[in-house]
């Protein structure tokens, strides 16, 4: 079969031809038809510091996908051949305290597929039959190929109530911009975005955000002040991994505001603690996905209308890879689908 590979320790992905897999008692032989490309597989590719520390060529990577059942291995009866699913990528041990409590989004075993061990960027995937989610009901299947992401933003998104409150989302990339999205959908009144990229910030005006900052040329105390805001943002997301982005949701938090972290920073930083004290604010980090409470989610608020396709801005036949790699390097895009079928 086909697969997109991390063949050896330096940059670039090679498309070669590997064995098919087969599963085991207890897992899947899944066709994908899609794929989304993540920054996680954008870092294995230009092979950065994380990566070069991480990953152990050779491995097949990639592990936002949607496929198409093709063969259940021994013991499975949860799928049926030719059903249309999803997977949760990390594959948890089971054995942990969390995991044996249900808590398996917080098993400190986890591995993921695409990192770990072989991912979806490839003709077939073996994946446990506990880690799919069956698409029951009719859906894109670009959409369906990135509701990993989405995930994140999902779980963002309902780490706090955001009825009638006031949210800043600092990071237009594609899950800073669902997340928007979500928190909209779930009654947010006013939902602002931060960003320095004139792409995203377009882009977030699309999905229809109430304003898109770019804090190069705007204050947020001035468009508190615009949208008749008194007393700072309720919630907050911190989506981009920027000191800066921090610091200025800190300073612009209500009393009692609080904060959910998904954005990975590239090092150490301050940040002014005492604020955090004298306004009482709450700071989450957010990690993954709830499993599968998330899952549900995100196909529920499907079913109930939220269209996040708008994030999907570019789409590639597999083999059309380094083009495709190309534009997300370049940052102008939101998420691009790959397609394999």
């Amino acid at each position: 079969m086909k697969a997109l590979v991390k063949s050896k320790a330096a940059p670039g992905l090679s498309l070669e031809d590997v064995p098919e897999p087969s599963p085991a008692p207890g897992e899947v032989l899944i066709r994908v038809l899609r794929t989304g490309i993540c920054g996680t597989d954008l870092h294995i590719d230009a092979w950065n510091e994380w990566a070069q520390a991480t990953i152990k060529p050779p491995l097949v990577v990639g592990h936002e996908f949607v496929g198409e059942v093709a063969e259940l291995g021994e013991g499975v009866e949860s799928v049926y051949v030719g059903e249309l699913v999803g997977a949760e990528g990390h594959i948890v041990c089971g054995r942990c305290r969390n995991c044996m409590a249900g808590r398996r989004a917080l098993c400190a075993n986890t591995v993921g597929i695409g990192v770990q061990r072989d991912g979806a960027f490839a003709e077939y995937i073996v994946m446990p039959a506990g880690n799919l989610w069956p698409h029951l009901t009719k859906i894109d299947l670009d959409v369906a190929s990135i509701f990993d992401p989405f995930g994140n933003a999902v779980h963002t998104a309902g780490q706090f109530p955001v009825v009638a409150e006031d949210v800043l989302v600092t990071g237009a990339g594609p899950i800073g911009l669902m997340a928007a999205m979500v928190a909209r959908h779930n009654g947010a009144r006013f939902v602002v975005v931060t960003d320095v990229s004139d792409y995203r910030l377009d882009l977030a005006r699309k999905v229809g955000v109430t304003r898109a900052v770019d804090v190069r040329r705007e204050k947020l105390p001035d468009v508190q002040r615009e949208l008749g805001m008194k007393e700072g943002f309720d919630v907050a997301f911190e989506m981009s991994g920027q000191p800066s982005a921090l610091r200025d949701m800190i300073a612009n938090m209500s009393h009692g505001g609080r904060i959910a972290m998904l954005g990975l920073p590239d090092h150490d930083f301050a940040i002014d603690w005492s604020e955090v004290v004298f306004k009482m604010l709450t700071v989450k980090g957010v990690y993954g996905r709830q499993i599968f409470d998330t899952w549900y989610e995100m196909s529920v608020f499907t079913q109930m209308g939220l269209d996040i396709s708008p994030v999907i801005t570019h789409r590639f036949p597999y083999h059309e890879h380094k083009e495709a790699f190309a534009v997300g390097h370049s940052g102008l895009c939101g998420k691009i689908v790959l397609d394999w079928s």
